[in-house]
Order: C-alpha cells, then structure tokens, then sequence
C-alpha cells in the first residue's frame, strides 16, 4: 500500500503590514485584544516613516506591544535588551529578553507585568561563553519550555546557529536540558517558534531552512523527547513570493512604504510566528533579503492553530 502523505495546508498570504525593519514580532491575545510584541530601537524604529537598516543602528533596543486594531504602541521597556518573546499566564504578561544592547547575549532576563505599562525584572538566568539571539516558550502540563537560538559555545552548537532548551514550573526557576536535547546542529538553524498542546505528545518547532545563493525559507518539525525529530515531508511551511508578499495589507503604508515594498528584493521568508484568534490562525513572518532590509508580513489559516500544524505531518483520516 502506497504511502499516504499530508496535504498541505493552504495558507493566504495578506502581504506587508510593517516596512520598518520590525520583523521578529510575535502576535498574542492580552485581555481578548489582538497584540504584537516587537523589538524596536529607541530612536530609529520609533521615528515615523523610517527606513532605517540594522547595520547603521547604534541607539539603545528596547521592547514593546502594538495594539493591532488601533495601531497604538504602549511605552517602550528593558532599555539595552535585544530579542524577546511574551508568553501570558493568567492575568500577568511575561517577557524574556537577551540582556544585552547588541546580538548574542549571554544572559536572559525575564520581566512580568499586570498593564504593559509598568514592569518588573524579577529573574535572569546566566550562561557565560554563550550567544543567544532569539527565543520562544511553549507549555503543556505545568511545565515551560524555553527555546533558544544560540551561536556559542561551538561544543553546543554544531553548525553556527542551533537551538537549545531550558524548562522550568514557575517561570522563574529555569534548568538548561542536558546536550543532547537540541535541535539541527548539521546545519543552519533560525529563527525559533515552539509550540505545545495538553492532547498532543508533540513538540513543534518552526525554524528557518537556509537554501542556496542566500535563501531561507519557513519550515517545521516535531520532538518528543527534543532529541528526535522528524521534519515535515512537505516542508518548506512558508517560501519567498515577491507577487504574494509585496501585496499591501495595511492602511498605515505610506506612498514611501509602498516604493521601498516595490523595489525590494525578496529572497527570504523567515520569523514566522502565529496565534489563534476567533477560531483562526494567524502567522506574523519576515520577508526582504536577511541581510538587514526586511518587511513584516501578515497570512491566515483557516482553522485553529493545533489543527494546521498538525497537517504538516498527518494525513488527512
């Protein structure tokens, strides 16, 4: 009997929402209100209708929240900390951060709030001689998991970029997995997503393929030890598409927006994050070249999100 393979689930690509170079952004539910999490610069990202390219930035990173529907930011937070990832539990918002104004930070600092206005650190976990860039967390049975990107230690990683895994029951008290709990050191790994469910014994992973003359596309896999994977077999999840991405899915894209969207080169689909709202799942990914000049794109699926990963591996019953 021939083997059955999944169908792969169809995803509508709205195009670009943001031309700011504001591209690892994570889309979440806070209080029934759609949000984004973004790491921004003081100045450079804040300014109206910037262009400005990460190589020439100096000023200080910091977080924030974007109100979808009214396109409002609350205050700026954790001045001089790159990276980040929001995760709500009950009525407190948390944040981890790398504690560090440049990439590849060696500490992680986590801060909690109850309004997205006034916040407070109240953890930080070290690890010396280590570079960690992004990071994500996912939870099933009271456990967290946090998922990083890491470039060092070298016996750590492998290739340049992989990805390592701490747990911990509070969110606060954090253990690092022993070596062999990781994911892809045979190659180059990226931008990390992790996500759990209680009825799923599954961990799935979206990370960044790269492919040759620079090119990266969305894929995925699942683990469920974080030792053993297996890649989807109709991976990539999302690929470059100048004619799909370029489309203008924002009213606040000014004319200027809408030439350096045109001119662009797209040769990368990347950060790619989603949510489950009113029943649907929406994906938050970067397009743009991956060496500075990105857009922030915006997709659907038409399902919840349990259901769509799941695609990527079952075939339909």
């Amino acid at each position: 009997m021939a083997k059955k393979f999944p169908t792969r689930p169809v995803i509508r690509k709205l195009g670009t929402i943001e031309c700011n170079n504001i591209v690892e952004t994570t889309p979440l539910i806070w209080k029934g209100e759609l949000y984004r999490f973004e790491v921004v610069r003081r100045k450079s990202f804040t300014a109206a209708a910037t262009c400005a390219h990460w190589r020439d930035l100096d000023d200080s990173p910091c977080l924030r929240f974007v109100h979808v529907r009214s396109n409002t930011a609350t205050p700026l937070f954790a001045e001089d900390h790159t990276f980040g990832f929001p995760y709500v539990v009950g009525d407190t918002m948390y944040v981890v951060t790398g504690a560090s104004k440049t990439w590849g930070a060696e500490k992680l600092a986590f801060f909690r709030s109850k309004d997205l206005e006034n916040w407070e650190k109240y953890a930080e976990v070290d690890l010396p001689g280590w570079a960690i860039y992004n990071m994500n967390i996912a939870e099933r049975g009271g456990v967290y998991t946090l998922m990083i990107e890491i470039s060092k230690p070298a016996e750590e990683t492998g290739h340049k970029y992989t990805f390592r895994f701490l747990q911990s029951t509070d969110m606060t008290n954090w253990t690092l997995m022993p070596s062999e709990c990781v994911f892809q050191k045979d190659r180059y790994a990226g931008s990390p997503s992790i996500y759990a469910f209680e009825d799923d014994p599954y961990y799935y992973v979206g990370y960044l393929e790269a492919y040759p003359l620079y090119r990266f596309a969305n894929s995925i896999a699942r683990s469920k030890d974080f030792i053993n994977w297996e890649y989807s077999p109709i991976n990539p999840v999302l690929m470059y598409n100048e004619f799909e991405d370029k489309q203008i899915a924002s009213p606040f894209l000014t004319p200027e927006d809408r030439k350096r969207i045109e001119e662009a080169l797209d040769t990368n689909n990347s950060d790619m994050e989603m949510c489950e709202y009113l029943g649907r799942t929406l994906i938050y990914y970067s397009w743009g070249d991956q060496r500075g000049t990105e857009f922030l794109a915006e997709a659907w699926y038409e399902g919840p999100m349990h259901e769509f990963l799941k695609a990527w591996f079952e075939p339909k019953e």
